[in-house]
């Protein structure tokens, strides 16, 4: 039986990786560490090479805040709060401070033990599964034997892991690119068994198994959504198409794909995780079902034939109040707008005229809805189907070309989207500062950041948008991810992801982007959404471009 590798070789490859700024060293890099590795020892390293302890979508994480890694650092290195303090400040990373501290212990672990990708698997898999009385003991506990046992080097990628801050320049894309030169894939064969799989963990199992090249999607196993291409105009998307398309509105609710086999529906959301406890009213919309299928949709708040406020939504999701009554303030119909798997066969790869006769099937007889939709042609068929789907209380018009295969992961011209908005960002907050007079006490200036590469830009401050109950909640969130606290500002963990609406982008000094949105107004809070999902610096640059007025503000 084949030991499992070394936990150091892959913390070594990774600084390796993390020294070069060439895409072709990293892929290179990463596909000769695969190489040769077991199943198993693949999906790990690839999971943690991509920065995560679990598999993408996994109900369960490893859940070890910054306070609680930075008491087991001291713990073990007799390291005072002032060297802590003055570590972080150097390097502003809490991966990096704990390479330098471990390089002086003050404990050792009573048996050397030499750290395996499958030792380190099964701790963080004792991380994810503590829950409960004395969980955050026990946690701190796991995680001490790890960095006990570590090397400065492998503390630090440690730590990266459970924090998320990996930051090694290795986007999804260049380790698919990597495990299909490993395991002998062709790009498409490797593009396609990422999205049907999900998790890059998973894929890699899979493609050291030499069994990716022929994964399909399956009940229950999440793949990802097909997104659709942003355009400002009707006459820019007439001229796209060029023919009769689709015109379906745009709902303001949750994306999310319904699972159903043997009788049980499961319901997962954009992010990949399961959210069927959040939506009863969509298991019992397909209770009756006795077909096998996965849709695509939007869970809508809905009542009386009309679309209700997103936030009451939001409520519910975030477990704001009390179940029950979030959910009787906002009952949920599921709107079905594509087919992607139906009785033991995919549909993807169908044109989208026939997945949405297919459709039409399995949606009658239950309570759940199909999209609803026009045909439009002319400039002036798609801004009346636009006007129409803003009057009922939508966003806009997702159009779509009646022969688009389903293209997973993928933002392909064969849909697009019109809303009436100039735009609007997904960025995370990366700040946050106390607020003054009614909002003395709580936090609610919120300084929030883009992606370019594997950094993160930031493009401006909010300081409206939330209900005051959701200023609480938010104050709540960011005090639990705070990684320094200034007194009346906090440098926070980017995890928290917000859409935010704004009037132009300007050019401007004040933020390291070099841009700035002009009075921008949180539109919602994005449960929903991840780091991995926040937009980019080439999109804010994009809209600045095509602006018509351009700002350049002063210093």
């Amino acid at each position: 039986m084949k030991h499992s590798a070394t936990f150091l070789s892959l913390a070594e490859t990774l600084e390796r990786i993390r020294g070069t700024a060439s895409k072709k060293e990293k892929v290179a890099l990463v596909s000769a560490f695969l190489k040769g590795l077991t199943p198993r020892d693949a999906e790990v390293a690839a999971r943690i090479a991509s920065g995560r302890s679990s598999e993408r979508g996994s109900r369960d994480e490893a859940q070890v805040g910054y306070s609680a890694l930075l008491g087991v650092i001291r713990e073990v290195t007799g390291a005072t709060e002032s060297a802590v303090s003055k570590s972080y400040l150097k390097h502003g990373d809490l991966g990096e401070l704990a390479e330098e501290l471990l390089s002086e212990k003050k404990e050792q672990p009573l048996f050397k033990e030499e750290l395996t990708l499958a030792s380190v698997d099964d701790a963080f898999a004792r991380l994810r599964g503590t829950k409960g009385h004395g969980a955050s003991a026990a946690k701190r506990a796991i995680v001490k034997s790890l960095i006990l046992a570590a090397t400065p080097l492998e503390g630090k990628y440690i730590v990266k892991v459970l924090t998320g801050e990996m930051r090694t320049g290795l986007v999804s894309g260049l380790l698919a690119e990597a495990i299909a030169g490993a395991f002998g894939l062709s790009e498409e064969e490797a593009n396609r068994a990422h999205m049907v799989l999900g998790d890059i963990g998973v894929f890699a199992g899979k493609a050291a198994e030499g069994k990716a090249a022929k994964v399909e999607i399956e009940p229950f196993r999440p793949v990802n959504f097909m997104l659709a291409e942003p355009y400002a105009t009707a006459g820019e998307i007439a001229e796209h198409f060029g023919r009769l398309v689709y015109a379906e509105y745009k709902y303001d609710g949750i994306r999310a794909q319904v699972h159903r086999s043997k009788g049980e529906t499961r319901i997962f959301s954009r992010r990949l995780e399961e959210i069927t406890s959040g939506f009863p009213e969509i298991v019992a919309a397909f209770k009756d079902s006795k077909r096998e299928f996965v849709l695509d949709g939007e869970a809508v708040p809905f009542s009386d034939g009309r679309p209700l406020p997103f936030q009451l939504l939001q409520r519910r999701l975030r477990r704001m109040e009390e179940f029950e009554e979030a959910a009787r303030q906002a009952p949920v119909t599921y709107f079905a707008f594509d087919l992607l798997f139906l009785e033991g066969k995919e549909t993807v790869d169908l044109p989208l005229s026939e997945r949405r006769r297919l459709l039409q099937r399995v949606v009658t007889g239950t309570t759940a809805r199909t999209a609803e939709s026009v045909d439009v042609a002319t400039e002036r068929e798609i801004q009346l189907a636009f006007r129409e789907s803003r009057d009922l209380g939508y966003e806009g018009l997702v159009v779509k070309d009646p022969d688009s295969v389903y293209g997973m992961g993928k933002r392909g011209s064969g849909w697009v989207k019109l809303k009436e908005e100039l735009d609007t960002l997904d960025v995370v907050i990366v700040a946050a500062e106390y607020g003054h007079g009614k909002r003395a006490g709580v936090i609610s200036d919120y300084t929030f950041a883009v992606r370019d590469g594997d950094r993160l830009k930031t493009v401006g401050k909010a300081y409206s948008g939330l209900t005051d109950r959701e200023i609480d909640e938010m104050t709540r969130k960011l005090k639990e991810i705070t990684v320094k606290d200034f007194g009346y500002r906090r440098q926070v963990k980017p995890e928290v992801v917000v859409e935010v609406a704004f009037d132009s982008v300007q050019k401007s000094d004040r933020h390291d982007s070099g841009f700035a949105l002009r009075f921008p107004r949180i539109k919602r809070i994005r449960d929903d959404k991840g780091l991995a999902d926040i937009d980019t610096i080439a999109k804010v640059a994009g809209i600045f471009s095509g602006q018509k007025l351009k700002v350049d503000e002063a210093a």
